[in-house]
């Protein structure tokens, strides 16, 4: 890959993003074959400011299998922009480690580590993108599908960093997004008029609605995520009332294809967003998804990292 980061798929070429899925592709099918270590003496440093499992675990794992190790800096031990400054801490981290994968608040705080470290800066979510996400989520699509071009995800929920990232990702690789949200809770302005633009010229189409049974129409894929993110716990009473009549539950899933794949991020709040029997029925690809962040991030480390 010609980049040297991952702040935004944004960045990404569509031959990159297709160089990611090859390499994730085979190593998942040889993941019992492949005895070389190819990250084998690098350390990669994870700071997170946000708890997290399939983030921190995957990443965890994903380093070990490919021979390499991981030192994890928790939101007490840094606290950048606080404690020290983001160049300091980028400068200081560059001299030590091969890599960094950051988990913060403010996608600014990503940005200013990626611009002062001479190492591959990673975005393991920020409040404004989760291109790991995104990218595991189209993985598994294809996989599930065949293709790509063409498919027609509805996102049902809030206009999110997940949803920032998918408008991105579909736009460039000619997907149909359909993003259902009440008003006041759309994705950025920039961002899907940015995504408008770019679908243009890879065949795909990027639509806003207000109504989820508009949005699922003749759905392929029916995506979703909590309603209330890390750090908007105060709003959450007041964006389950906005939220009313956006679960992803049997009635609404009736509306799209009869083929549908229901998707989610995790975590879930079951009952909320999503109800038990959408999460765990026959057509959900919920944890294929989650099992792909580790195949896909391994492919992102092996291309940044060597």
């Amino acid at each position: 890959m010609k980049v040297k980061d991952l702040i935004s798929i944004k960045d990404l070429s569509v031959d990159e993003i297709g160089e990611i899925f090859k390499l994730a592709e085979r190593l998942k099918n040889e993941i019992d074959k492949v005895k070389e270590e190819p990250l084998k003496g690098k350390t990669l440093g994870l700071i997170f400011e946000k708890p997290s499992l399939r983030t921190k675990v995957s990443i965890e794992v994903a380093m070990a299998q490919l021979g390499g190790y991981t030192i994890y800096l928790g939101p007490d031990e840094i606290r950048l922009g606080q404690r020290e400054a983001i160049k300091d801490v980028a400068k200081t981290l560059s001299r030590y480690l091969d890599g960094i994968v950051a988990r913060t608040f403010r996608h600014q705080d990503i940005l200013g580590l990626a611009r002062h470290s001479t190492i591959p800066v990673i975005n393991g979510l920020s409040d404004l993108s989760h291109p790991c996400q995104a990218l595991a989520d189209l993985f598994t699509i294809k996989e599930k599908l065949g293709r790509l071009k063409g498919v027609k995800i509805a996102f049902v929920g809030d206009g999110n960093n997940v949803c920032n990232s998918l408008l991105h990702s579909c736009s460039k690789l000619g997907l149909n997004l359909a993003v259902a949200t009440p008003k006041r809770y759309e994705p950025k302005k920039e961002i899907y008029e940015e995504a408008k633009e770019i679908a243009k010229s890879s065949g795909g189409n990027v639509v806003c609605y207000n109504d989820p049974y508009d949005a699922v129409k003749d759905a392929d894929i029916i995506y979703t995520d909590v309603w209330t993110s890390m750090g908007q716990e105060k709003e959450s009473k007041v964006r389950a009332k906005a939220f009313e009549g956006f679960q992803v539950n049997s009635k609404l899933c009736s509306k799209a294809k009869g083929s549908c794949y229901v998707m989610h991020c995790l975590p879930a709040h079951r009952g909320e967003e999503i109800t038990d029997e959408c999460l765990d029925g026959p057509h959900s690809i919920v944890f294929d998804q989650a099992e792909n962040r580790l195949h896909v991030e391994k492919a992102i480390l092996l291309l940044l990292l060597t």
